[in-house]
Formats: C-alpha cells, sequence, structure tokens
C-alpha cells in the first residue's frame, strides 16, 4: 500500500498540510504516517538550564497523540492514519523513516502563523525540499487540495536525460490523469540548437504523457513561474532539487525560499533516482 509521511510542528500550517495528505491519500488510496521530531532545546546562556527529558518526550506524545485523533476525526474513518513521534535533528529523523517506509511522497506546510514559525518550519521544508531523496510536497498554508489536474515542470532543458525523473513523473501524471505543462525556467533561447536537442530528448521520454511547453519570458524567474502556474490554474509544482537553478541559488540568495514559502501552489520537490 502506498505511504504519505507528513511532517507535523502542529502549527496551523503544518495542520492544513495535514488535512491535504488525507485528500491526497484517499484519491491514491494511501495510508498515512504521522511524523513529528522534538529536540532537546539549546540553551545559550551562561547559566546551564536542565531539561527532564521524560517530560519533553511526554509532552510531545501528547501533543502528536491530540493531533493524531483530530486527524483521524477530519478523516472519518477513509484513511488509514498512524504516528511517529522521535527525538532527534528534522531532517534526520525525517529521513530515517522515509528510509524505512519508502514513501509514496512526504507532505510538508511550507508557512508558520508568526514570523518565528515560518523561519523555523520554512528552513525545514527548504532544507527537506533540497536534500530528502523522496518526493515532497510543501503545502502552503492557505491551499486546499482539490484535484490534481494540471501538474507543472519547472525545467532549465539542460541534461534532461540525467535530471528529469522520468519514472516517478509518469506515475504522478498517470494516478492523477493530469495534464503535463513543461516550464522552461533557462535562459530564453527557444531556438537554440542546444535547446532544441534537449527538448526533443524530453520528448522522448516523456512524450506519451502529452506534455505542453513554455517558455518563461520574466526578468525573475520565481516571479514568471508563480504568475503562470496562477494563470493558468497549476494545481501542483515540481521542482528538480539537484539541478534547479532556483533550489541552487538559495545558498546564494532567497528565490527558492520565495518560490516554496511564497507560492500558492503546491511545490513538489522531485529528485532524480541515484
Amino acid at each position: 500500500m502506498k505511504t504519505i509521511v507528513v511532517a507535523t510542528d502542529f502549527s496551523p500550517a503544518s495542520v492544513n498540510a495535514t488535512h491535504y495528505a488525507v485528500e491526497l491519500a484517499k484519491v491514491i488510496g494511501a495510508e498515512i504516517i504521522l511524523f513529528h521530531a522534538y529536540q532537546i532545546p539549546v540553551s545559550y546562556s551562561e547559566v546551564p538550564v536542565a531539561f527532564n527529558l521524560d517530560d519533553l518526550r511526554h509532552d510531545a506524545e501528547k501533543h502528536i497523540g491530540q493531533a493524531l485523533q483530530q486527524l483521524k476525526e477530519y478523516a472519518g474513518g477513509k484513511v488509514t492514519i498512524s504516528s511517529e513521534c522521535r527525538i532527534g535533528d528534522f531532517y534526520s529523523e525525517l529521513k530515517d523513516l522515509c528510509d524505512e517506509v519508502k514513501p509514496y511522497t512526504v507532505v510538508i506546510g511550507a508557512q508558520g502563523k508568526t514570523a518565528a514559525a515560518r523561519f523555523l518550519f520554512g528552513s525545514h521544508t527548504v532544507n527537506a525540499m533540497k536534500h530528502l531523496p523522496w518526493p515532497l510536497i510543501a503545502v502552503p498554508a492557505s491551499a486546499k487540495f482539490g484535484s490534481i489536474k494540471k501538474i507543472g515542470l519547472a525545467c532549465d532543458l539542460e541534461k534532461v536525460v540525467e535530471t528529469i525523473p522520468d519514472k516517478e513523473l509518469k506515475m504522478l501524471v498517470g494516478d492523477f490523469n493530469a495534464e503535463l505543462h513543461v516550464l522552461h525556467t533557462g535562459a530564453y533561447k527557444e531556438f537554440s540548437p542546444e535547446t532544441v536537442f534537449e527538448s526533443g530528448l524530453l520528448q522522448e521520454m516523456i512524450g506519451n504523457l502529452n506534455p505542453k511547453y513554455h517558455f518563461i519570458k520574466a526578468d525573475d524567474v520565481d516571479e514568471g513561474i508563480l504568475d503562470f502556474t496562477e494563470k493558468n490554474n497549476i494545481d501542483l509544482l515540481i521542482v528538480l532539487p539537484r539541478r534547479h537553478k532556483l533550489i541552487e541559488m538559495l545558498t546564494h540568495r532567497s528565490h527558492t525560499k520565495k518560490l516554496v514559502l511564497h507560492s500558492e501552489v503546491p511545490v513538489m520537490a522531485l529528485h532524480q533516482e541515484q
């Protein structure tokens, strides 16, 4: 059976993501694992602060137990839901769980209610999108799952054979019987030999999906992508972290963070298989 891992920090944004995951699970016939990781707080004061590990564990288990019950009530018995509460670094524990259960996808909220929550959970989201070798959907706080009829693939049309996870892409499009829109996000060179050649290779890989190609012409690529997704009612936007310049530029600029944290459309990170 397919499995969806949905991460929560119990914020309103993450609760919304759990609801999104439930609706997604209903469509693809998946079970859900509600995941939470907690850490021993780090004290920056000169005076050491003692923490009771049992209290931390009890508090975390209490909160995820409540979240699990609420999510089961929301699902109305239509989705099998369990929980996993672990102590440790968020990313490391999430990756370990995913390596164990091999999820169809991970779902995580993209924003928090406060500025601090947006920074903390937002940083977890972007870091997981860059590094987690499993499909991950970042769900905006305002996004609701209706259906996935149009999937957008942000692609720079460079080294497509090495970078496009065509098996996962075909599975997604097939599972939702969706339209695929390829958004060329590289420098605008519509008629260059390199672009024509790579477009041909991509067509050989996914031509049976009948993709539609679009060249994003905008000074700000992020704004161009967001504008296209909103105007064309894209339900899920896919980015490719290992090659996608929007992800790579995060180290130097805030492009990816803007795309992930401010998009009104769920953004999915897909990694090429190793």
